[in-house]
């Protein structure tokens, strides 16, 4: 049975625009695919674990590092070239990645 993440974590910098709602995706790998359409997961800061807000899951779809395009880019909030470089960092040996969308829910503040 595969284990359905309830919580996922993104690096400090990044939590500003998941919770302006300007950032709607994020590129894992398969270890962090385990997502369900429609399921409301918590954000928390990779470094600190600080809980920053609830997104919901939209899609989750399996793409080739070489198939991220600028709109991808978009979505993420970030320039291609430094997206395509964050990813190789984090997974420098992943072709094989899937693109998770997400809506930032409504804070109860």
């Amino acid at each position: 049975m595969i284990d359905v993440a309830n919580k996922i974590t993104f690096f400090e910098f990044l939590t500003p625009l998941i919770k302006s709602g300007k950032k709607t995706i994020t590129i894992r790998d398969k270890s962090e695919s385990h997502y369900l359409v429609g399921s409301q997961v918590e954000v928390f800061t990779l470094e600190t674990d600080q809980k920053v807000c609830e997104i919901e899951i939209v899609s989750v779809e399996a793409i080739r590092f070489d198939l991220i395009n600028e709109f991808h880019a978009q979505q993420e909030h970030l320039a291609l070239p430094r997206l395509k470089e964050l990813i190789k960092e984090i997974y420098p040996n992943t072709n094989e990645l899937f693109v998770i969308t997400y809506k930032l829910m409504p804070s109860d503040t």
